[in-house]
């Protein structure tokens, strides 16, 4: 694909590209990329964005969310990536739980409603268990 400077998309065609194209790749390390191939890359990491950027991220995806409750989901899911997981959530993590709060009519969270979205954000058994451990009503706490 990258050799012949084309890609095929099913609903769209092939398309070619009219340069030599640049090509992002990105990863959350849970394949390994091989050595070839990253003796060709430039890196760049991306921290997580801060709580402002992300609430607006959050307000752009889900227009009609409740300030309070953009807020404190992302208050909730900076405070889970603090913990040692083996898969911290990410922003669409953040944007998953949200939007599962929305669908299941929550105005606020509280130890129930991170049970119920706890799937949102943990990708893991054990990293829901870890989430669990450090204590649903600190985490809570910790967010506000």
């Amino acid at each position: 694909m990258l050799s012949d400077y084309q890609i095929t998309i099913p609903e769209m065609g092939t398309i070619h590209a009219k340069h030599v194209p640049y090509v992002v790749l990105t990863s959350n390390r849970s394949r390994e990329l091989g050595d070839a191939l990253k003796r060709r890359c430039l890196y760049q990491w991306i921290e997580y964005p801060n709580l402002e950027t992300e609430v607006k991220i959050v307000r752009a995806r889900l227009p009609g969310i409740e300030e309070e409750l953009v807020r404190q989901v992302v208050g909730y899911v900076q405070s889970v990536r603090r913990l040692n997981l083996s898969k911290p959530p990410g922003v669409a993590e953040t944007l998953d739980c949200a939007e599962a709060l929305l669908a299941l009519g929550k105005l606020r969270l509280d130890e129930s409603a991170i049970e119920e979205t706890l799937g949102c954000i943990s990708k893991s058994v054990e990293d829901g268990a870890k989430i669990r451990g450090a204590g649903l009503d600190k985490i809570l706490a910790q967010s506000t």
